[in-house]
């Protein structure tokens, strides 16, 4: 029995289905963030061995696209404010090409730098972050502006 003359061309189109492609690789700068983002942290404070403070923060961060934040924050801590009102902070934050990252946030709620390590996705509408001295994290979502 012969096969008809369109057997190597079905072959071929159904092989080829079965070679996976590559996934689109996504990169990334500091240009990816850029605007505004309103954000929720939760957590766990450790100032201590033993010693654990529930901590709760809404804010509205604004990336500048070239490495540098500000946001105001309402944070409470063990169920205490932290201020009345919103606080303003500022800091600096680099983006790896993988879509990664770190910032340093400086904050009148808290003594020392905040270390953030975060990670962007949905092509920079989300970005999610934990606190690197503590046990909080952070959801950050891209405003419409």
């Amino acid at each position: 029995m012969k096969l008809p003359v369109l057997a190597p061309a079905v072959l071929m189109a159904c092989g080829s289905m079965l070679v996976a492609t590559p996934a689109q690789a996504q990169y990334c700068n500091n240009g990816t963030l850029q605007g505004a983002y309103g954000y929720h942290a939760q957590g766990a404070l450790l100032p201590a061995p033993n010693i654990s403070l529930e901590f709760r923060s809404v804010g509205m961060t604004r990336f500048s696209g070239d490495g540098h934040l500000t946001w105001v924050e309402h944070t409470v801590v063990g169920g205490v404010p932290l201020a009345a009102g919103w606080a303003s902070a500022r800091g600096t934050y680099t983006v790896n090409s993988n879509c990664t990252g770190t910032a340093v946030v400086i904050t009148p709620n808290s003594p020392v730098p905040l270390h953030l390590s975060f990670v962007i996705v949905r092509e920079g509408k989300e970005l999610h972050s934990v606190l690197d001295s503590d046990a909080v994290a952070t959801e950050f979502t891209k405003v419409d502006e």
